[in-house]
């Protein structure tokens, strides 16, 4: 029960902020502005430097809270069992990788891997991934997750890269289940405009209630 309860929790949150940033100090503080803007979803890649000390960090941090974290841009095995000792929730890749799907599967942790084609969406599927990740999301448009649920209509999909406040409810129509948000999110952070960064997430998530109230299945 431990990895559908820490998947249902990564959905329940609506909209996966994506963090990056050149220093562990910086990502805290793009996390915890995105936080204060109510997403409570965080995906902090392994391109900041100490990615698992950050991650531990912001576990800790917030264990009293809903917020979930996970671990993002996660390449190898060790990367991912690295994470998951560190707290991680859910595991995040670009791409499928076979030895970072048994890694999660061995501490029950999702894994939710990159996936554009169908093929590599069925091959997810038979190493136990519940959600793919569609990616790059801009490139894919919304009728590629149509295009998923015709073979394989059971199949959960989060979609990152290119998903803004604009064209989220048409994600969120197109069927995913729970949306990844990146530079259109975290953008003021490059100035170390972290209350920008808190407006946004505020857009966000005020733009993912409308939806919720839209569509019954979110």
């Amino acid at each position: 029960m431990k990895r559908a309860n820490l998947l249902q929790n990564m959905i329940d949150t609506g909209v996966i902020a994506v963090i990056r940033a050149e220093t562990p100090e910086k990502a805290i503080k793009v996390a915890d502005a995105v936080i204060a803007g109510g997403i409570t979803g965080l995906e902090l890649t392994y391109s900041v430097p100490h990615a698992d000390t950050v991650i531990s960090d912001l576990v800790g941090k917030y264990s009293d809270s809903d917020v979930v974290v996970g671990a993002g841009t996660v390449l190898d095995a060790t990367s991912a069992r690295l994470a998951i000792i560190a707290g991680a929730q859910f595991i995040v890749s670009p791409t499928f990788d076979k030895e970072v799907a048994l890694m999660c599967n061995l501490y029950q942790v999702p894994y939710v891997p990159g996936t554009y084609t169908v093929t590599e969406a069925q091959t997810a599927l038979k190493y136990g991934s519940e959600v793919v990740k569609l990616f790059p999301g801009a490139m894919a448009g919304t009728v590629a997750i149509k295009e998923y649920h015709g073979p394989f209509p059971y199949l959960n999909v989060m979609p990152s890269g290119g998903v803004n406040v604009q064209n989220m409810s048409d994600w969120f129509a197109a069927g995913a289940v729970v949306v990844g948000a990146g530079g259109g999110l975290t953008a003021p952070a490059a100035n170390d405009d972290f209350a920008g960064v808190t407006q946004n997430a505020k857009k966000y998530m005020d733009e993912y209630k409308q939806i919720q109230a839209t569509f019954v299945n979110i």
